[in-house]
Parts: structure tokens; sequence; C-alpha cells
């Protein structure tokens, strides 16, 4: 899909989007604009230098961007940007809500000029990273008081078990916005300190404002993820605590039952010369004798506060 604003002249548009482009859309595109279109592998490329190129007076740039499957699944999606003083090129694989929100904002305040386009869409990212922050800092709310306001409701094993998906859940979707937000301030950094004669002209202010905000964020989400990690150390040790429980009544169970099991075994070997065989209240007497050894264990354990 081939997106152009603000009009559908390739040759005058200030931003051209490629969504899942094909060889005959790239094509157009590279003959309206002389712009070389990145591909695919290129752009999900993780070395700085490729990420983050100057060639003949236009910049080529790459970030992750977090984005949602159709089974509502967060995942990074690779999109390039080629920037020019003419026309900005973006290049994705994916549909992102980022880049509509982008649109709005150019609709709403329209770009003199590529780098204005570029501007917006930068901003898009860090808003939308900034939302993905607070959503994840009130599941991390709400998960911190099920885990630890609840009582003993949440030491249960389906309970436990949904919580450490929705602990590992909330985990990975901050490190994927963590992924995104510094995929956007080495551009903006990069970007700042680029002192090539004939690149395109940025807007410092807006640009540092852009970068101030990603670090806040970054530092946030530092924070949010040491409390996701607090939260994950926290559900493994209520599992722990349950299989302990588990194995300490195991533990008593065997215990108690030792001595009945003796005791019932020594009476029934059947030698000729038992006493205890020609007792008339023999038989009794060893029911209550089996019934005491298992008694008397129970009382010591609960002496101690084991049980």
């Amino acid at each position: 899909m081939l997106l152009a604003y603000p009009t559908d002249d390739l040759s005058t548009a200030t931003w051209i989007d490629l969504v899942e482009p094909t060889t005959e859309e790239v094509e157009r595109v590279r003959r309206a604009t002389s712009l070389r279109v990145p591909e695919q592998d290129q752009i999900s490329e993780i070395e700085a230098t490729s990420r983050l190129r100057f060639d003949g007076g236009v910049y080529y740039v790459s970030t992750p961007v977090v984005g949602k499957t159709n089974d509502d699944l967060h995942h990074l999606v690779h999109v390039g940007f080629v920037l020019s003083s003419r026309a900005l090129l973006s290049v994705r694989y994916a549909a992102l809500d980022a880049f509509d929100e982008a649109r709005q904002l150019c609709d709403e305040a329209p770009p003199r000029n590529a780098e204005g386009a570029f501007l917006h869409i930068l901003e898009a990212l860090v808003d939308r990273a900034a939302d993905g922050l607070e959503h994840a800092r009130a599941e991390c709310d709400q998960l911190g008081r099920e885990t630890f306001r609840n009582g003993t409701s949440q030491t249960h094993s389906p309970k436990l078990r949904a919580a450490l998906q929705r602990v590992g859940a909330l985990a990975e979707r901050t490190s994927l916005l963590r992924d995104g937000l510094l995929g956007v301030g080495r551009i903006v950094t990069y970007l700042l300190d680029a002192s090539f004669d004939d690149a395109p002209q940025v807007n410092h202010v807006r640009m540092q404002a852009i970068h101030d905000d990603v670090a806040s964020l970054t530092d946030y989400e530092l924070h949010l993820a040491n409390k996701v990690q607090f939260l994950l150390d926290a559900t493994l040790g209520f599992i722990n605590i349950e299989q302990n429980e588990i194995v300490k009544t195991l533990t008593v169970a065997s215990v108690v039952g030792i001595p009945p099991v003796l005791i019932a075994g020594i009476y029934g070997m059947n030698f000729r010369n038992m006493p205890e065989l020609g007792w008339r209240y023999g038989y009794v007497f060893a029911l209550a004798l089996i019934v005491v050894s298992a008694l008397l264990p129970l009382l010591w354990f609960k002496r101690r506060h084991w049980m």
C-alpha cells in the first residue's frame, strides 16, 4: 500500500508512506523522488552504522516500533525512514497506530516540509510509547494489589500460574517498549549531533524536546522493569511457599503413619509366644496403641508450630 501526503502526486508529496510495498510501488517512488527505498532486511539491521546513515544529502535511519498482531499480541515492527530536504519516505511492513496518529497530526498542523512530517511521526511514536508505559504501569499496580493485598487467596496453583503468565507478558511488553524508545532516541541524537554540510535542516528545539521525552520515558521504563521483576520474584516466592507447604504436609503424613504401621506389623507377625494374643482385650489394646502412636507425633508437630 502506498500513501502520500498531502497529495497523491508522488513528485510533489511531502511524506510518502509505504506499507508492505510491492516491487511496482517501490519503483514508482524511486522514479518520482530519485530516492533509494530501503528493503526489509536493510531496515531490520541492528548495527548502529546500518540504522543511522547519511549518504548523498539524505538521511537513512530505522528503528523498531511496537505493534500488535491480529490476536492482540505485541511485537516489534522495523520501520525505515529516508529523509531528504524535499521528501520523507517511511517504509514499514505492518500497520501501526502511531502512523495513523501522525497523519492526524499532519491534518491538524500541516507540516511545511518533509522534516516537519518526520517530527510529527517521531512525536507520535513517543506518545504511543508513553501510553503503552502508562497501561503497563496500571496493570503492574493491579498485579501488585492482587498479589499482596488479597491474603492467602493468591496462594493457589491456578491463580499463581495465571499471575506468572501476566507478569511474563508485562515484562515482555515493557522490554519491547524500551527497544522502541531506544531506537527513536538514537535517531534523534544522531540528527542533533550531525554536522553534514548538505544535510536537511532539522528543528533543534522540537528535536531536543523529543530527546528529553525519550530520556524521561526510558528512565520510567527502567523503574517499571524493576517493579515487574519484583512482582516476578514475589510470584515465584509464593510458588515456592506453596510447594513447601505441600512437601511439609506429605512429610507430616509420612511421619505420623510410621508408628502405627510399625505396631501393626509387630502384632501381625503371629508368633506363638506373644502374651497379648491371650489377653481378653488384646485387640482393643493394639488398636488403642496404634491410635496413640499416631496422635503423639501430631501433638509434637503442633507444639513445635510445624503445622
